[in-house]
This record gives C-alpha cells, sequence and structure tokens, in this order.
C-alpha cells in the first residue's frame, strides 16, 4: 500500500475516527483504526462494536491495500505534522511510514485481517434532520441517562417519531429512576414516506455523544438518518455513524411524568442557579440534599452538613399557595437549569412526597421530573 494526501483531510477524517475507538483495552485490536486505499480514495473504519464510524477523502493512490493502526498515535503524529502532502507507505511488517520532506516515521501496526468486520446496510429509507434540533434534543436528555448498568434499558435515550400533517413530531426521553427529561422537537416532513421510529429505539450513551461530536465537527445543516434491523445509521457526505441500538422495552415513560399539579411557581432561572449552586456547597456531598421551603412568594433554599456547616438564601418569587417543604438533590435541578435557555421557568408540585416538574415558561415540549429526597 502507497498514497499521498492533504494533512488537513486526512486529520479531519482521523480526529473522528479516534473518538470512537476503543480507550479501556478490553480488546487490543479496537485501539486501532483499519485504513483502506483503493480507487483514488483513501476510507477508514473505527469501532468499539458498540459505535462504528467510516469516512473518506480523495487521495493519490499509488499502490492500493489495506492497513491497522493505532488511532491515538497516528493521530497525536499527524497532528504536529506540517501542512501540506504526506505520504504513506506499508511496510511488510505491517508498520506505516510517513514521509514529508526530509522527515520521516514508522508507526507500528497490525494485520488488517484481524480487524473485526464492519458492520453494513442496505436501506435507502434515509430521513433528513435538522442537525441543530438533533443536537439540542440531545443536549437536554443525555444527562438524565442511567448510569446502573444492571438496568441496560436505561443507558440510553429513547428516541421515537409520528407525523402531524406536515411535519413529523420527534421525542427524546431520558430517565435514571430519579429524574426524567423529556422533549419534543417538530421537524419538517422527511423525504421518505416510512415511519422508522414509530414503535421507538433507545441509543446509548456513546453513541449521542457521537452524534453531537459528528454535528459539532461538520458544517451540514442537515443529516440522514436510517434504521435497519438494530443499527441506527447517520451520514453525511463522506462520514457514516453506525450505532448499535440498545435492545429491550423502554418503561412507560408517560406514567412517571405527574399529573394536576396545584401548586405552580414562576421562578427566575439565573437567580435560582446560582443560589442553589451555592448553597449545595454545604450539603451532604454524596446525596446534594437542599430543602425549598415556599411560604408568601418566598423560596427559603437550605443546607446542611455537620463537617461543613449549613447554608440558607432566599429568593422572590411569584407564588400564593399553601406553604410547604420539599427537599430535592441540588445537582438534578442544576443540570435541568443549565439546559434551559429561558430566563423564567415553571416548578410544578404536588405535596413534599410526590415528584417536582420543571420547565421552561415559554416551551411546554421540554419536561423534567425529578423525585423528592426526604428530609
Amino acid at each position: 500500500m502507497n498514497f499521498e494526501v492533504e494533512k488537513n483531510e486526512f486529520l479531519k477524517m482521523i480526529t473522528r475516527a479516534q473518538n470512537i475507538v476503543e480507550k479501556r483495552n478490553t480488546m487490543p485490536v479496537l485501539v486501532n483504526i483499519l485504513i483502506e486505499a483503493k480507487d483514488n480514495k483513501l476510507k477508514i473504519f473505527a469501532t468499539n462494536l458498540e459505535v462504528s464510524l467510516t469516512d473518506s477523502c480523495s487521495a493519490k493512490i499509488n499502490v492500493e491495500g489495506r492497513v491497522a493502526i493505532a488511532a491515538k498515535n497516528l493521530y497525536d503524529l499527524t497532528k504536529e505534522l506540517s501542512d501540506g502532502t504526506l505520504k504513506f507507505e506499508k511496510q511488510k511488517n505491517n508498520w506505516l511510514r510517513i514521509k514529508q520532506g526530509k522527515s520521516m516515521y514508522n508507526i507500528v501496526g497490525i494485520n488488517p485481517d484481524e480487524y473485526p468486520v464492519f458492520p453494513t446496510f442496505e436501506t435507502n429509507e434515509f430521513t433528513k434532520v435538522q442537525s441543530s434540533l438533533l443536537k439540542e434534543m440531545i443536549e437536554k436528555t443525555i444527562y438524565s441517562v442511567s448510569n446502573d448498568e444492571t438496568r441496560y434499558h436505561l443507558n440510553g435515550v429513547y428516541f421515537e417519531n409520528h407525523h402531524e400533517g406536515s411535519l413529523w413530531n420527534f421525542r427524546m426521553v431520558a430517565t435514571d429512576g430519579h429524574r426524567l427529561s423529556l422533549i419534543n422537537r417538530k421537524f419538517e416532513k422527511p423525504s421518505t414516506s416510512k415511519n422508522q421510529m414509530q414503535n421507538g429505539v433507545i441509543i446509548p450513551r456513546k453513541g449521542l455523544y457521537e452524534i453531537k461530536k459528528l454535528i459539532d465537527q461538520s458544517d451540514f445543516e442537515e443529516l440522514e438518518m436510517a434504521i435497519e434491523g438494530a443499527q441506527l445509521f447517520f451520514k453525511t457526505d463522506t462520514t457514516i455513524l453506525m450505532i448499535r441500538l440498545i435492545e429491550g422495552k423502554y418503561p412507560n415513560y408517560k406514567q412517571l411524568i405527574p399529573q394536576n399539579l396545584k401548586e405552580n411557581i414562576s421562578i427566575d432561572k439565573e437567580s435560582l442557579l446560582a443560589s442553589l449552586k451555592r448553597v449545595s456547597l454545604l450539603s451532604n456531598q454524596k446525596s446534594k440534599g437542599v430543602t425549598l421551603n415556599f411560604s408568601g412568594g418566598k423560596m427559603e433554599i437550605t443546607s446542611n452538613n455537620p463537617e461543613l456547616g449549613d447554608a440558607k438564601e432566599e429568593l422572590d418569587i411569584n407564588y400564593s399557595g399553601k406553604d410547604f417543604k420539599i427537599g430535592f438533590n441540588a445537582r438534578y435541578i442544576l443540570d435541568v437549569l443549565s439546559n434551559i435557555d429561558e430566563n423564567e421557568i415553571q416548578f410544578s408540585l404536588k405535596d413534599h412526597l410526590s415528584p417536582g416538574l420543571m420547565r421552561p415558561n415559554n416551551d411546554q415540549n421540554y419536561t423534567c421530573v425529578i423525585m423528592p429526597m426526604k428530609i
């Protein structure tokens, strides 16, 4: 194998690829990426068996071939090289030689036949989705995904859709059993008529982060999306991201959203965010428990930790209901506030034993539910 390629084009590809590769060394072969030179095109493959990526760019192919190289070593070296043409040549021992000007580098490789068989797809049923909306939906739900490996079906975000006239309504839901985030967004009617996610799919956390990185690293206003079997695909002009979906039944999240909450409180987001950050510093460092006390247009936020001290702050709020107090994990509320773009939020409650519901004042399509703590 022998080829020449522009450094910046090559670096773009391996930057995406090295995000994918397995970092934990559970399978040594997965720290590598596969490079294939063929038909005047350079193609790379990266996988951790859960998320896979292919990308390609134009190159001058002198001798076709394949090689598997450690992604981090290749990335670290390439980013330090000067702009311009790089020359690559595979050696007989599967090492990869890189030349630029009078400089030469040799990186240890492995037999490309050891690399895992890469996922493929046959579907042409791709749906176009707006990148900005998809990114927003991921950011507003991913923090609620469970880290509990024994509840594997909660280790991802539930994604479903249905159409309303000329628009499709996409929904993402995440819960870890202590909190829930749900967002609806309307997308323009896709070019395909097939409703691929009517029954919903569960996208793993790692896959969601890679979708977001793909959006951040590309200039495309739309991505193309498809599902085939247990795989979810996203593609741009040259990049294809393949995500193995989580199998299992997602819980009936609608049952987790409280209804008919009597106490509705309007609060300034920035004031609550700043107060909670300060008060939670003196809370239990594990549970981050704080107490909210509502009384006559005021909300008092308190925390207590015998090893650190205690804290109390008072905020003016738009509230005229009955007096009561309730405990929450401050971190859960802070996560919600950090993902709300509006200045005013609505906090809806029933009593000290029931979950609370938070929404932006002017966006009923973003709903966050938080379970209370004993106080």
